[in-house]
């Protein structure tokens, strides 16, 4: 199982995906403080839950740190449940559907002319862009052979 994206959880903490980015993070919560159950019986592991993980990340969404110890203590736990990880996995799914931010692109463009297209955007294939030559640099002098007159 991959592990939880620590960029995912941090975005769905600091409230990303609207009514369904919400859902999943309330999921996720529900999944963290259901029991433990051991693979194969017997006593419950000395491991974190992810609940500790998750309540320091909902205080604190943006820190990259407590998302990484989130995403840590859940990859554990479902190294150790059986059914904890096919939950995750389930949750995994539906938090695929989050628009996230993950991708998002900030475009500019600054530092004099551009001679061309200037594409801005994300995701681009296939292109294929035809161009003269940009204009050359005036260096003042005449000596490229053209004739100037003055009348």
């Amino acid at each position: 199982m991959d592990p939880v994206s620590v960029g995912l959880l941090v975005a769905l903490a600091g409230g990303a995906g609207g009514e369904l980015g919400r859902q999943v993070w309330t999921g996720l919560g529900a999944l963290v403080r259901r029991p433990f159950r051991r693979d194969g019986g017997g006593q419950v592991p000395a491991v974190s839950s992810g609940e500790a993980e998750l309540v320091g990340l909902a205080a604190e969404p943006g820190d990259e740190g407590r998302a990484q110890a989130l995403s840590t203590a859940l990859a554990v736990r479902a190294a150790v449940d059986e059914d904890f990880r096919t939950r995750l996995g389930a949750w995994q799914e539906q938090a695929r559907l989050v628009r996230t931010g993950d991708g998002a692109v900030t475009n500019t463009v600054s530092g004099g002319t551009q001679n061309g297209p200037v594409l801005q955007g994300r995701d681009f294939t296939n292109l294929n862009f035809t161009t003269p030559s940009p204009p050359r640099a005036n260096s003042g002098s005449s000596d490229d052979g053209a004739a100037s007159s003055t009348r």
